[in-house]
């Protein structure tokens, strides 16, 4: 059992019938060992950088709702934004119809009724992963990751051991080959400077719209990096990570039956869900629908499409 101090402050959260907690705020982790976020005997331990200052979250089941406590100067940010983290303010508002134009979206909505989408309401820490993703392995995404963030290491608030996510000012000000022992390589090394220096007008923006807009203004951030980034930060259901590998072919095969899509057929079959086509790629992930594992090989894309 996590001990420490006591929180410096506790909400209780209403949650709808059969909402599942772990799936929902899955999104937020990087990996079980993510040192700025992870789950703990089921506990969600978040640690952020907010407005307020530096704060952790702690979010736990219990009875039929979720418990948030905070902790830091920023803990009445994290707890007042608590539902949001967990997905509990997630607009399902005409999914269910949508949903039922497609035998396997109805039964996939069915299935997974209890997922919620979380928006974090924090850009730079969604941009710092998205980057490092580009164009890699899931695993040295992750080791790039987490490398940065030790080397920027500053403990987060709270009886749980996490680090905050890198300062934006602190990755502006780093030149590129600090990343270098990290398997980060110049480009994105590059790219994720430049975005560091957008970090205070991009927290600024006022909905995903408007992210999107100034995130694809940023040199070596494409739709796939701006649809990962505010699909998290604003809860964005319609954000589609146009340019990946592996989604086009999951959707081709999920919804017409043919084992390999490109980006085109892709949004051609989910344009009928439009509002919520993020939506449905998450339920084909959270089923774990996987298309056939042979055909042709996927295109290499250009850096620039990221």
């Amino acid at each position: 059992m996590v001990t420490g101090k006591e929180p410096n402050l506790r909400r209780v959260l209403h949650a709808p019938s059969g909402y599942r907690f772990a799936a929902s705020v899955r999104p937020l982790t990087f990996s079980p060992y993510d040192p700025c976020a992870r789950m703990v005997e089921g506990v969600l331990w978040w640690a952020a950088r907010t407005p307020d200052g530096p704060a952790t979250l702690a979010l736990r089941p219990e009875g039929d709702g979720l418990v948030a406590e905070g902790h830091g100067p920023g803990a009445g940010w994290v707890v007042e934004h608590a539902d949001s983290v967990a997905g509990l303010r997630d607009d399902l508002t005409g999914f269910a119809e949508l949903a039922a134009n497609h035998p396997v979206v109805a039964r996939l909505a069915h299935q997974q009724a209890g997922l919620r989408m979380p928006a974090t309401g924090l850009i730079f820490p969604s941009v710092l992963r998205a980057v490092l993703e580009q164009k890699v392995t899931g695993k040295e995404a992750y080791r790039g990751y987490a490398a940065t963030v030790r080397h920027f290491a500053e403990p987060a608030p709270g009886p749980v051991r996490l680090l905050l996510p890198p300062d934006p000012a602190a990755i502006a000000a780093a030149p590129y080959w600090v990343f270098h022992p990290f398997g980060v390589e110049q480009r994105r090394a590059e790219t994720l400077t430049r975005a560091a220096r957008a970090a205070d007008r991009l927290q600024r923006c006022a909905d995903s719209a408007q992210a999107t807009r100034l995130l694809r203004s940023i040199p070596g951030i494409g739709p796939w990096t701006a649809a990962e980034v505010v699909r998290v930060a604003y809860g964005d259901a319609d954000a589609v990570s146009v340019g990946d590998y592996h989604v086009p072919n999951t959707v081709a095969w999920a919804l017409a039956g043919e084992p390999r899509g490109d980006d085109t057929r892709m949004l051609e079959l989910l344009e009928p869900f439009r509002g919520h086509r993020g939506r449905v790629c998450r339920l084909l992930e959270a089923a774990a629908v996987q298309a056939p594992k042979f055909g042709p090989r996927a295109p290499i894309r250009s850096f620039a499409h990221f």
